[in-house]
């Protein structure tokens, strides 16, 4: 399936700012089942300063510099992008989650080293009993790693509430298990924190969910009343575990599935903090206020001569 993503993040500033200085990962990332056709960024004041980097986990990252007095400050980018779904798994015959959580404390496998990195807290990501405790139900004794994970997944999606004025980006994983309320970077974060704290790695996606979903997936996952999934016109996120001989296996909580042909990954890491769309420093600027929109659509297939 062909995807064409349009994302605009605007800024306004109350008062005028001298320079700022961003970081941007707004690049979609090639993988085996995703190729990037297009990717355009254009900025407005125009930047000084453009140069792009490759950070610690493999992201396309730009860093953006301007220069110049600007009151409001917009980043635009278009992607096109060839999104093929992932082989199916079956759930029920991989791993028992506790031998995977054993072995990756102890092979020193490339893999499995990379892995192991995703099993510590992180910035917005804890480890704790408390979330060991809400995941257990999910993880019986001796029961597949993938069943389990992908259990886990739909608890949140049933037993959590979404709610965009809920919570901010500092709001604590553990109160967003008190609450029950949250937006899809809370439930990725939340997710992550209970495997982790049972020794099992996982890791932040950031990306782009398509703005509706085909006829044979409607009613397959929570939607907005237009039709369209939670999480699309904005960034998304979303959860990857490793799992061995499927490797990383992606579960999205917001909506209660396994990501298939929907879901266009820009970058991963540790927690929302490795992998922030925009982030940056300024001189000046007073108060602001921060505007975002996403859309992605799939463009119709060629006609045949």
């Amino acid at each position: 399936m062909i995807y064409r993503v349009r994302h605009e993040t605007l800024y306004l500033y109350s008062e005028p700012v001298a320079t700022s200085h961003n970081e941007v990962h707004l690049m979609p990332r090639a993988l085996p089942r995703q190729s990037l056709a297009k990717f355009e960024l254009r900025c407005d004041p125009t930047p000084e300063t453009v140069a792009w980097h490759r950070d610690y986990f493999g992201n396309d990252v730009v860093f953006i510099a301007v220069n110049e007095p600007h009151e409001r400050l917009v980043l635009r980018t278009e992607s096109r992008i060839d999104l093929r779904g992932p082989a199916p798994i079956d759930a029920e015959r991989s791993p028992a989650w506790e031998a995977v959580a054993a072995r990756v404390r102890r092979d020193r496998d490339p893999a499995w080293l990379e892995a192991f990195e995703m099993v510590f807290p992180s910035t917005y990501v804890p480890v704790s009993e408390a979330l060991a405790e809400y995941a257990r139900p999910s993880f019986a004794s001796h029961r597949p790693l993938a069943a389990g994970a992908i259990e886990l997944a739909h608890r949140i999606h049933t037993e959590f509430r979404y709610d965009p004025a809920a919570t901010q980006l500092a709001t604590p994983v553990e109160e967003v298990l008190r609450q029950r309320h949250g937006v899809c970077q809370d439930f990725a974060h939340l997710m992550i924190g209970c495997l982790r704290s049972l020794g099992i790695p996982a890791r932040y996606m950031s990306g782009y969910l398509r703005s509706a979903p085909p006829p044979s997936e409607t009613g397959s996952a929570k939607e907005s009343a237009d039709g369209a999934f939670v999480g699309a016109e904005a960034s998304h996120a979303w959860v990857s575990f490793f799992c061995p001989e499927n490797g990383w296996v992606d579960a999205d909580p917001t909506n209660d599935l396994v990501p298939c042909e929907g879901h266009v990954v820009l970058a991963w890491g540790r927690d929302y903090e490795d992998v922030s769309p925009v982030k940056g420093v300024r001189l000046g600027g007073g108060g602001h206020e921060m505007r975002v929109a996403v859309e992605v659509r799939a463009e119709p297939p060629a006609c045949a001569d």
